[in-house]
């Protein structure tokens, strides 16, 4: 694979009948089938829940089941090494895996729809944390199908469908579910109704169809076509899977059990002075590295008692990483550096969006077609826009042209926070703020998958995804609080500027990736 930045420039016209190849068309319906399941597992499920009774406190735990997505890169390995009995032989090895994801989730789906969460919720639970994992895993095969099944110059086209078709799947399984399950007769007055629920999921597992004949039209990529030479068999990935479960289930207990221990800190750090916003932003995060490095702990004595082998440790978890910091030596961090900041400002400020729709004075039908139906057409505009532009120019500089429109896009929302509720207002803000939005989406992307090795394909994008939402979904959590003691006046326009310096890091990075070794 070339460098992050490709060096060939395309005509407009090439550029914009590039969006009509086959392999864009593709990813704008795997995107479609990645797009479906997530709001299943979250705001259309919290609603499902709450109709049927569940306390609310109950219904925030369900959120847990998504917690795949964060840490998809723990498993990562297998599916980029791991061939799968009949499907591999009659499919290849990503299509193989990406049959069985969509599989899975049409599983998942429809385990969920024949329990009533009044009757069975742990059913209920397992089957949403079933549809999370399989839908992470999906994740993974699609980013490693991109990757491999087109050149990097078309990377951010394929990101823009793949964008495209994932905002069109949230919006079937977040209003269109909701819709389905109202004129079925759930909800709006009517009650809740088991029945309209169940046949609103069997509903979203046959959409799935779409990515299922999608697997079954498209070519294995050439590299993952390659065979790849092992000297591990089924005991040892065995083996390698019974490790990742130990980590999870030490990661999990640790987490659950250091809960009050660290409330405890967070009071102790108060009591000295420290901002309440700091110290719990303190607590938090060691919790997360005190259950982390318990998992590693679990993980590293498996490999000591010689249960798992330290060669295939070696090769999935370590070479990735020794991969990256060879190719790119000191770069490598301001590279990282730049992929846990670059959407910073987005995230951040998107947190509390929706609850500053509302605190303006817009109805809930202003907030529905302008920030949901408009908002989504400006974000698969900007997409398809960034793609065009990051083959007629280049990705780096879309890349820096995404992060400034984003930074600068918050400052109209702190211009719409001193004005009054007018509909066109909140349209202009909205078009400017998801164009750039989707167009420094498609660029990022495009990147990521540059910096990706197609040796650790899977691997190495997987820790890309998870890094780039780590911070910025870390300091959201605190939006609420930032809002309260700020304004948001104040709060925007912090946003704005907490997004200047990714325009530094884009710049600095760039010049010198242009001269970074091919990989």
């Amino acid at each position: 694979m070339n460098n992050p930045s490709p060096v060939t420039q395309r005509s407009w016209g090439e550029a914009f009948k590039a969006c009509f190849q086959g392999r864009v068309i593709t990813m704008l319906f795997l995107g479609f089938s990645a797009g479906l399941p997530i709001l299943l597992i979250f705001s259309s499920l919290s609603l499902w829940l709450r109709e049927a009774g569940v306390a609310r406190a109950t219904v925030t735990f369900f959120s847990w089941a998504a917690l795949g997505y964060s840490f998809k890169f723990v498993w990562a390995p297998l599916v980029d090494r791991l061939p799968l009995p009949v499907l591999s032989g009659l499919l290849g090895r990503r299509r193989a895996w990406l049959m069985l994801a969509q599989l899975a989730i049409v599983g998942s789906l429809f385990f969920m729809a024949l329990h009533d969460p009044q009757e069975s919720l742990a059913l209920v639970a397992i089957g949403a944390v079933m549809l999370g994992f399989s839908s992470a895993t999906q994740d993974i095969v699609i980013d490693a199908y991109r990757i491999e099944a087109a050149d990097e110059e078309w990377q951010a086209l394929m990101s823009s469908a793949y964008i495209a078709g994932y905002r069109i799947g949230m919006l079937v399984a977040g209003a269109g579910a909701l819709a389905l399950a109202s004129w079925l007769g759930s909800g709006d007055g009517q009650g809740y109704n088991y029945t309209a629920w169940s046949q609103t999921y069997m509903f979203m597992a046959g959409a799935m169809i779409v990515g299922l004949v999608t697997t079954l039209c498209i070519r294995e990529p050439e590299r993952a076509k390659e065979t790849v030479e092992t000297k591990y068999g089924t005991k040892d990935y065995a083996r390698f899977l019974g490790m990742f479960i130990v980590a999870t289930l030490m990661f999990a207990t640790v987490f659950m059990l250091v809960s009050n221990a660290m409330s405890g800190f967070s009071e102790i750090l108060m009591n000295i002075g420290v901002d309440k916003l700091v110290a719990s932003f303190v607590s938090e995060a060691c919790r997360l590295f005190i259950s982390l490095a318990a998992a590693l702990i679990g993980a590293w004595s498996m490999v000591k008692l010689h249960l798992v082998s330290p060669g295939m440790v070696d090769e999935t978890y370590v070479a990735p990483f020794r991969d990256f910091f060879s190719r790119y030596g000191k770069l490598a961090l301001y590279i990282l550096l730049l992929v846990g900041t670059y959407r910073i400002s987005d995230i951040v400020m998107g947190a509390v969006a929706n609850v500053f729709y509302d605190d303006m004075g817009y109805t809930k039908e202003q907030i529905a077609a302008i920030t949901k139906t408009f908002g989504l057409l400006m974000t698969i505009g900007g997409g398809f826009l960034g793609g065009v532009m990051a083959i007629r120019y280049g990705v780096i500089k879309i890349l820096w042209l995404g992060a400034f429109l984003s930074a600068v896009s918050n400052l109209l929302f702190a211009l719409l926070a001193v004005s009054e509720p007018e509909s066109w207002m909140l349209a202009g803000v909205i078009a400017a703020d998801n164009l750039s939005s989707g167009l420094a989406s498609a660029a990022f992307i495009a990147y990521l998958s540059g910096l990706t090795n197609r040796a650790f394909t899977a691997m190495q994008y997987a820790i890309f995804a998870s890094l780039m939402t780590l911070l910025p979904k870390l300091l959201a959590g605190y939006s609420g609080s930032m809002v309260d003691g700020m304004g948001y006046p104040a709060f925007f326009i912090m946003t704005a500027v907490i997004g200047l310096p990714v325009l530094l890091l884009v710049t600095y990075v760039g010049k010198r990736t242009l001269h970074s070794p091919s990989h």
